[in-house]
């Protein structure tokens, strides 16, 4: 994760963070932080929509449900007898099953490989941990090649500085004020290969980021924002390396009629809902 762009940047093309475009949809609890009452109107014309869609699923569902009840495999389109692939089946090589400083690691020396390494690494680097120095050195140390590393460490610690983080409302550790929640994620929606080679390769994640500080007296309420990320990787010790990174702004979508959530709510689901580990 690199540093947002309305509280500082990394890199060459900005880090992490809002661009001052993105459309916060407020809550309608009264009192909360992230704003007062407020809601916007759906046309008729969606409503139709999301009715029409509804009676579709329904219909689908009743014709899977009544559907005859032959042998599982016959539609498998292939001789044998052997089943068909569900059309959920998981496609790709498996998820890596080990982790080097609480990331996965041991990716595969090919295209999945490369791009399941980046979209990990892109989660690492947008977490909290970067904002706490001695995880953001642990983590820096295994996601990057030794020698990007060791050029990285002292620009980023001086990046994350005791005032940046106050601006953040964190103290000089790194930790949330008591009774708040400081939220950081990094979620990937897709990766792309742009160069490959058994020794290096070229991969772009696109994603949703969540920045912002939960809490009863936050000023900085959770938002999202959503960036390109693209991974100079380098095939060093029998696993994939980040030599250089880049970020851009979106592609963004048009923000949707959701009600924001309230500061609790926020702050519960960041404690339910954990994180994956993603593979191509």
């Amino acid at each position: 994760m690199s540093l947002g762009d309305e509280h500082g940047a990394r890199g060459e093309d900005g880090g992490y963070g809002g661009t001052g475009q993105t459309r916060t949809r407020l809550p309608d609890s009264a009192g909360d932080v992230y704003g007062g009452p407020r809601r916007g109107t759906r046309s008729s014309s969606r409503s139709l929509v999301t009715v029409v869609g509804v009676v579709v699923l329904l219909i689908a569902a009743i014709a899977f449900a009544n559907r005859g009840g032959g042998d599982s495999g016959s539609e498998d389109g292939g001789g044998g007898g052997k089943a068909g692939a569900a059309p959920t089946a998981p496609s790709g090589e498996e998820p890596v099953k080990s982790k080097a400083g609480g990331i996965p690691s041991g990716f595969a020396q090919s295209e999945q490989g490369a791009q399941s390494a980046a979209s990990n690494y892109a989660v690492a680097l947008g977490s909290t941990g970067m904002f706490q120095s001695a995880r953001r050195h642990e983590i820096v140390g295994t996601v990057y090649t030794s020698d990007a590393a060791g050029k990285l460490q002292s620009p980023m610690d001086e990046a994350y500085s005791e005032s940046f983080l106050n601006k953040l409302g964190l103290d000089a550790e790194g930790n949330a004020p008591k009774g708040n929640t400081f939220v950081s994620r990094t979620v990937p929606l897709g990766a792309g290969v742009q160069q490959y080679s058994d020794s290096t390769a070229t991969v772009s994640v696109w994603y949703m980021g969540l920045i912002g500080m939960s809490g009863p007296n936050s000023t900085d309420p959770v938002h999202s924002t959503w960036k390109t990320w693209t991974f100079d990787l380098q095939w060093s010790d029998g696993d994939w390396k980040v030599t250089k990174d880049t970020q851009k702004d979106g592609p963004a979508p048009v923000p949707g009629d959701d009600r924001a959530a309230s500061s609790d709510e926020i702050s519960k689901a960041i404690e339910e809902y954990g994180g994956f580990t993603y593979a191509r």
